[in-house]
């Protein structure tokens, strides 16, 4: 019988690691899973020996608090799985965590998989070399992070990403503009601000201010802002209820793919939306704010030229990035409105995300499953 032992500290692992048991199961019909997973890994069969909300804890001081429990589990964990070793362990994101565990289990012999990379490829770069002692084999999502580590030697396989797999090469406008009540013929800007009260709290009044600007050029315009949680939708509309005069904003709880699926160009704060958002084919703006010391640090540490997506992807500058002091409503509506026009530039821009939509289109559950089931016949 084979073992499969799987750790996942967040939702968005959930659900990678909820496809990856789906597709092992294929290869190895009496394989048993445990560890730590959410309900959708759960709802395959998983046995979660401790409940992943233990592991979902953000911020430093958040971190510090909970320190001595998270050390309790991870040495439990250890110990399990030394004293009867599974066929394969994998740790689905999480480095913070996964990472350790790794490099203690391959020491006692076990084979190791890391499952999404760090972003060693943009900052401490030097992390790479624990990585290199810790896990067997590397599975990225991006192409560019594969390069990362075949440079630095590191058995690595691009298994692509399944928000590729899910999201059709081409989504119409229409079925998710119906669904949000907005005429089919409307002009709309997607606003998201971020899915953090910190995000909103440092982008929230500046793109409504910008969508203020932009009315001044398009009076026809409308904008829908997603909202990633009940505390985040009262965050919005507080905003909202400062401004001196109505805005034509309607504030969604949830439903951000239907949102951004509905807009003509997207305002957003850089992070896991822009690549949902190229995924659509949709113009895009990226904007980000933090405190000044933090981009202070932040500008030090990041080794790459540029921070969204995208342009990562593209290798090249394909979407603007207007970040922090830059981050002025001036700035980001001269860019919305230049992303609205229908001109070569946006149709290049489509063909560019299509182009890549291909790429990171690879069935990533099934070439994840080749991997590991490789690496366990080894």
């Amino acid at each position: 019988m084979t073992r499969i032992a799987i750790v996942v500290g967040e939702t968005s692992g959930d659900m990678l690691g909820a496809g990856l048991v789906e597709a092992l199961k294929l290869k190895f019909p009496d394989a048993t899973f445990e560890g730590i997973g959410g309900p959708l890994m759960k709802a395959h069969g998983f046995n979660s020996l401790v409940p992943m909300e233990r592991l979902s804890v953000m911020g430093l001081v958040e971190v510090l608090g909970r320190l001595p429990e998270l050390l309790k589990v991870r040495g439990d964990l250890f110990k399990r799985w030394r004293d009867n070793p599974p066929d394969v362990f994998i740790g689905i994101d999480a480095p913070d965590f996964t990472l350790t565990l790794e490099q203690k289990l391959r020491a006692e012999g076990v084979k190791t998989v890391h499952y999404v990379s760090p972003s060693v490829w943009a900052w401490r770069e030097k992390r790479v070399f624990k990585i290199a002692k810790a896990v067997d084999l590397m599975l990225t999502l991006f192409p560019f992070e594969a390069r990362f580590y075949e440079k630095h030697q590191v058995p690595v396989k691009f298994v692509g990403h399944h928000l590729a797999d899910k999201i059709p090469l081409e989504t119409p406008k229409a079925p998710a503009r119906e669904k949000l009540g907005l005429k089919r013929d409307a002009s709309v800007v997607c606003l998201m601000p971020g899915s953090r009260g910190t995000e909103v709290k440092y982008l929230g009044t500046t793109f409504l201010e910008t969508a203020r600007l932009m009315l001044k050029e398009r009076p026809e315009l409308k904008f829908v802002v997603p909202a990633a949680s009940v505390d985040r939708r009262n965050q919005i509309e507080a905003l909202l209820a400062e401004q001196d005069e109505p805005l034509p904003v309607t504030v969604v709880l949830g439903q951000s793919q239907v949102c951004m699926a509905a807009a003509d160009s997207i305002l957003l704060a850089s992070g896991t939306a822009t690549l949902e958002a190229m995924l659509l084919k949709r113009p895009m703006v990226v904007s980000y704010k933090a405190s000044p010391i933090t981009m202070w640090i932040w500008r030090r540490m990041i080794v790459q030229p540029y921070v969204s997506l995208p342009n990562l992807l593209a290798g090249r500058k394909v979407v603007p990035e207007i970040l922090q002091e830059e981050a002025l409503p001036c700035n980001l509506s001269k860019a919305v409105l230049n992303s609205l026009e229908d001109n070569e530039e946006a149709h290049q821009l489509h063909e560019t995300f299509l182009f890549i939509h291909k790429q990171l289109k690879r069935n990533a559950d099934v070439e994840a499953a080749d991997a590991i089931a490789a690496l366990i016949s080894k």
